[in-house]
């Protein structure tokens, strides 16, 4: 049985979600503030996955999700907001965050983020191979480490994920829907064309010697992007 850290204040939703949670097969252990959550940072290892609200009476989530990404960043985070402008939706990404769901939500599609989210974090720990080389980048695949020039990039999950499908498919046109499908969930019915286009900005910033001109991860309007096999 997997288990979840909750951090949520609201005495009402708390109820919903543990009920739910535990309906389809979770453990739930809830915390209602940001320093109840990073004391039990120290035991990190015995949950699956985060659930964080963002507002909280003492601080907000994004702060829990950068301690947490000091510790382990492989874990698991889904954000909790009541807002899904931009400027929260990169907010929690840039900080570690894996995925979000605004505030009302259905309980079904959250279930259906989790069992995706936990998908792809037990999937990223068998891989067949070890590395990956492609001009000018190396992904270690065991460590979840990403060099570009022997640099190492620090990335969030999500950002690490859609580095890895657009490499393993370098000089081919991978469609945006396929990229939806692949990194949130089999019908790809819960994340919104912003949430990626996002990643991608965010990726570029970190790879590219130009975003705004990129020469790795390029957009083929109409279809999708691409992973270019160059060495800069």
């Amino acid at each position: 049985m997997n288990k979840i850290l909750l951090l949520e204040d609201d005495a009402g939703l708390i109820d919903g979600l543990i009920y739910s949670l535990k309906k389809n097969g979770f453990a739930v252990e809830t915390v209602r503030t940001v320093r109840e959550a990073l004391d039990c940072l120290r035991s990190i290892g015995r949950y699956d996955l985060l659930i964080l609200d963002v507002t909280l009476p003492d601080g907000t989530g994004f702060e829990v999700c950068e301690a947490v990404r000091k510790r382990n960043r492989q874990i698991p985070i889904l954000f909790l907001t009541a807002s899904d402008e931009e400027v929260s939706i990169i907010r929690g990404l840039d900080c570690g965050g894996d995925d979000y769901i605004t505030k009302p939500f259905r309980l079904g599609e959250l279930c259906s983020r989790i069992r995706a989210l936990l998908r792809r974090a037990g999937v990223s720990e068998h891989r067949e191979t070890s590395w990956i080389e492609c001009g000018d980048i190396t992904i270690d695949l065991l460590g979840s480490r990403v060099q570009l020039n022997g640099r190492t990039l620090e990335l969030t999950g999500a950002e690490y994920r859609l580095l890895c499908l657009l490499v393993r498919n370098a000089n081919r046109v991978v469609m945006r829907e396929s990229i939806l499908n692949e990194m949130w969930d089999n019908a790809g019915n819960f994340v919104d064309d912003n949430t990626l286009s996002v990643h991608v900005r965010r990726l570029r910033e970190k790879l590219e010697t130009d975003p705004s001109h990129p020469q790795h991860l390029v957009t083929v309007r109409g279809f999708g992007y691409q992973w270019r096999e160059v060495s800069l």
